[in-house]
């Protein structure tokens, strides 16, 4: 498996997330993937956060215009869309486990490299894999984060608006004062 993550987020990627959540992130690796307008989209989180309570979402979806524009597909029934093909779709099937298996392998590649223990054979993955679709959310930012990973990652990801086309999801104050 190639570790396909970026260098640690800067403090300013830190306080682009603190901005976009509303909170301070906590367990933040790495950006995962940026938007097209520059900022963080999908950071990438440790298996466990510093106290050692299990932390299974690897990949985060931050921006709030994505977040919302996922909102709305999930309202319009594009989930129950999903898993009733899912239910019907070997091959969209099989697809769907290996991206759960793709997601399994690099949160334990995190774990690794962070130097904690794994989580528990078990243990979800994200967004309902492999046998449930269940928040988009994840999985487009499993698809941000490992482009052709998530089948429906994808499919959500090519539903969506341009949320990016109006500029920056959220200013943040830099060093001196600007913005």
């Amino acid at each position: 498996m190639t570790d396909r993550r970026q260098d640690g987020p800067t403090p300013a990627d830190l306080a682009v997330v603190a901005e976009q959540l509303g909170r301070t992130p906590r367990a933040v690796r790495a950006v995962a993937h940026r938007c097209p307008c520059g900022l963080p989209d999908v950071i990438e989180t440790a298996p466990r956060l510093p106290d050692g309570t299990p932390f299974p979402t690897l990949y985060y979806l931050t921006c709030p215009r994505a977040a919302s524009a996922i909102g709305t597909l999930e309202a319009d029934g594009v989930m129950r869309r999903m898993q009733e093909r899912l239910a019907h779709d070997p091959e969209l099937a099989e697809r769907y486990a290996a991206a759960h298996e793709d997601y399994l392998r690099r949160r334990e590649e995190a774990a690794r490299q962070e130097g904690v223990e794994p989580l528990p054979p078990g243990t979800q993955s994200a967004g309902g894999m492999p046998t449930r679709v269940k928040c988009l959310h994840a999985l487009v930012a499993h698809e941000l984060a490992v482009p052709g990973a998530n089948p429906f990652g994808r499919e959500a990801l090519d539903a969506l608006p341009q949320w990016w086309q109006d500029g920056p999801c959220v200013q943040v104050e830099q060093e001196g004062g600007d913005r």
